[in-house]
């Protein structure tokens, strides 16, 4: 029995020899070692060997690998960060955990199509190129199978795929089938023809070469229409248009004088007498008015006029102040009189008729004066010991 144990150990020696020496050789070459032939027991144990290893987890940190772990892109060094594009507290919000910023922080501010700016929000992004067509395939899967239909985008894309094909094909289909029927059934497929290029973009071939000045050195000028109105359109038989005559005050037909807009022409029989002139009367000249001065010039004379009558008023006044005094008294006993008369009668002015104004005339010096002395004046310290009306 020592024998054949000895046997064993020497074996076992050997291959362990065996061993060592092709995984020095596997690691010279940057290469896992290669298994020799050995029992299966063996095999096993070596590749649980390995297996430990791979799954052990690094010292120091905090990496499962047991759990699926997803990497995010990270931002290169020299690109400008999402939150410092626009730096306005009512700017696009910015998630710090997720790095998202899914608005557009230069909406307000830079007039660029969203294609051209360098950063344009994650929703963006996510609205082009062949995000819409998967966006309809989803939808056209979702409705598929709500009617029924055995059809899923994410376990059978392609059948998903091809059923949407050739429902679209269908679809278009049928809406010309509609519109032939209808244009078949009520005509009209002459106004259904889209206008020449040039007429529908209003563009032509025709070269023209201007100056720095405007004026045209090769080609011909663009005819420039003299009215949106149509013209010379005679209608209800006239040979004329309507204001090719005038007469009194009123416009009419030349060919059979008549003043009415959308009357028939009766031709030169409706005309009575010599021909009326087709001129309209001169206006009777008014007196007293200068044809060779402006209307500023006359407008400046009368306001001199009217600050010299106001400059004399006052320094009567002045010279003068019984007049002045006596006058205001009667203003103010008029104004006594024409509220007692209201009050009897029950008028109220808040309740007077639209026009009952009419004949009302500007207010004097003495009337506005009057009215300030009667004025209750809130802001006045003294107005409730005052006895005086006046």
């Amino acid at each position: 029995a020592s024998t054949a144990h000895k046997e064993i150990l020497e074996e076992y020696a050997k291959v362990e020899k065996v061993k060592q020496k092709l995984k020095a050789e596997s690691l010279n070459n940057n290469e896992r070692p290669r298994q020799p032939t050995q029992s299966k027991s063996d095999s096993e144990g070596e590749d649980d060997e390995y297996k430990y290893v791979e799954g052990a987890n690094m010292p120091g940190t905090k990496f499962d690998n047991k759990k699926r772990q997803t990497v995010r892109n990270l931002r290169i060094r020299e690109d400008t960060a999402k939150y410092l594009l626009n730096l306005n507290v009512n700017s696009a919000h910015y998630d710090p955990k997720s790095r998202s910023m899914r608005d557009d922080p230069l909406k307000n501010l830079d007039h660029k199509k969203p294609s051209e700016l360098s950063f344009a929000g994650d929703n963006f992004v996510r609205s082009t190129g062949q995000v819409k067509e998967i966006t309809k395939l989803q939808l056209f899967s979702w409705e598929a199978a709500h009617r029924g239909s055995n059809v899923h985008l994410q376990a059978e894309p392609t059948k998903a795929a091809l059923l949407h094909k050739e429902y679209v094909k269908r679809k278009d289909e049928f809406k010309s089938e509609v519109s032939d029927s209808i244009v078949e059934k009520y005509g009209g497929k002459e106004y259904l023809e889209a206008p020449p290029k040039e007429l529908l973009l209003a563009t032509t071939e025709e070269y023209v070469e201007y100056s720095r000045t405007g004026k045209i050195i090769k080609g011909q000028e663009k005819i420039i229409p003299k009215s949106k109105y149509q013209e010379d359109v005679h209608v209800n038989g006239h040979t004329a248009v309507y204001g090719s005559y005038y007469h009194a005050g009123a416009w009419g037909y030349k060919c059979c004088r008549a003043l009415q807009k959308q009357a028939y022409c009766t031709g030169a029989a409706s005309r009575t007498g010599a021909d009326v002139p087709l001129k309209a009367p001169e206006p009777e000249p008014t007196n007293n008015v200068d044809r060779s001065r402006s209307l500023m010039e006359m407008h400046a004379d009368k306001m001199v006029e009217v600050r010299k009558e106001k400059k004399q008023k006052i320094q009567d006044d002045i010279e003068n102040p019984l007049a002045r005094e006596q006058r205001l008294k009667q203003v103010l006993a008029d104004l006594d009189a024409k509220s007692a008369k209201e009050k009897e009668e029950g008028l109220d002015e808040r309740k007077r008729s639209y026009n009952s104004m009419v004949d009302i005339v500007e207010p004097t010096e003495d009337e506005m004066e009057a009215y300030k002395l009667r004025k209750h004046m809130a802001a006045d310290p003294m107005a409730g010991f005052s006895g005086d009306k006046t």
